[in-house]
């Protein structure tokens, strides 16, 4: 290889490392000053925050295209800002603001941005699914290679629209990585009291399409085997399920009022988890490799931070919807 072309290899592949740890970092502490603003009643509604699962969010995100799609779910802070969706428009939807990606008509649990890719999320658990599909089979149609990343979590894989939505486009062959967040329950419910084997994935044999479990607290190793099936996907081999093995360390959902959820986890379990931090590791090896200095990730912080600060404020500063705007974007 060109010594040229290998310093250039080098440099983009360093790049694409930092910009990971950025929007870990983006997510991380995006949602924890959202949950301080819930606490002081500043936002409406009630959060979902996905903290401890940023690794599975960035590594699956970063092996799109800007052009690809993405469905979420209920606890979908995480996604648009893994695809790179500005952070003031994010923060202004969950303060119902006009300015936010839905014009504030959405919220925290509804949100979408089309010029991203990101065609929405939803509180009804595996509804999205087969949007994923659609958006999948549009491709098609329209003959471009683009493909969808569909997030669920280990519970919509219960569901009937999961089962739905594999087979076709297991049928059809449609560019879908289907992308399980395995955070262990279900609302408060342990994954062994719902589900009859240990490996979602391991359903991906009833479509004769692969099924691959992974470490969702490793942001490159999510990175790796998402882009392969994205190329899988893209060469029109079909779809691919993965499930990541995750953690949230909040509870099941944030709101202003107090809250006291069921003893359904224990702290050492909680610990434990706590111990694989997603950003941890990966800021730990980036250090270990010479990858960057404790100084750079200081700074990469202090900038994140800055980020936040903004996008908080813009938030405040923007108008609430009027009331006509109840009748726009209407659609019988």
């Amino acid at each position: 290889m060109d010594t040229s072309v290998r310093k250039d290899t080098c440099e983009t592949a360093s790049k694409t490392l930092l910009e990971m740890l950025r929007r870990m970092l983006r997510i991380r502490l995006f949602e924890e000053r959202a949950s301080r603003l819930i606490a002081q009643s500043k936002l409406p509604g009630v959060l979902h925050n996905s903290i401890g699962q940023e690794a599975e969010t960035v590594g699956a995100c970063m092996a799109l295209r800007d052009d690809d799609y993405m469905t979420g779910n209920h606890r979908s802070h995480g996604h648009p800002i893994g695809k790179g969706v500005a952070l003031g428009p994010l923060m202004a939807e969950l303060f119902g603001k006009k300015t936010g990606v839905c014009r504030g008509k959405g919220g925290s649990m509804h949100l979408a941005a089309f010029s991203a890719g990101s065609l929405g999320e939803s509180g009804i658990v595996g509804s999205l699914m087969p949007v994923a599909v659609g958006a999948g089979l549009s491709a098609r149609l329209r003959g471009t290679d683009q493909v969808c990343l569909c997030f669920f979590g280990d519970g919509a894989a219960n569901c009937g629209p999961f089962h739905e939505s594999l087979n076709l486009a297991a049928i059809w062959k449609l560019p879908v990585i289907f992308l399980c967040e395995n955070n262990r329950y279900a609302l408060y419910t342990p994954q062994a009291q719902t589900t009859a084997i240990e490996h979602v994935a391991h359903r991906a044999k009833a479509y004769d399409i692969p099924g691959i479990v992974v470490d969702g607290q490793d942001v490159q190793v999510v990175y790796n085997t998402v882009s392969s099936a994205v190329a899988r996907a893209r060469s029109g081999l079909g779809p691919t399920l993965i499930e990541a093995k995750t953690y949230r360390y909040c509870e099941h959902y944030e709101a202003g009022g107090p809250h006291q959820p069921p003893n359904y986890r224990s702290d050492s379990e909680i610990a434990e988890w706590r111990a694989r931090d997603p950003i941890e590791i990966f800021s730990t090896r980036l250090l270990r490799q010479g990858q960057l200095t404790q100084v750079d990730v200081d700074a990469i912080r202090m900038e994140v931070e800055g980020e936040i600060d903004e996008a908080v404020a813009f938030a405040e500063n923007s108008a609430v919807p009027e009331p006509h705007a109840l009748f726009e974007d209407l659609f019988v």
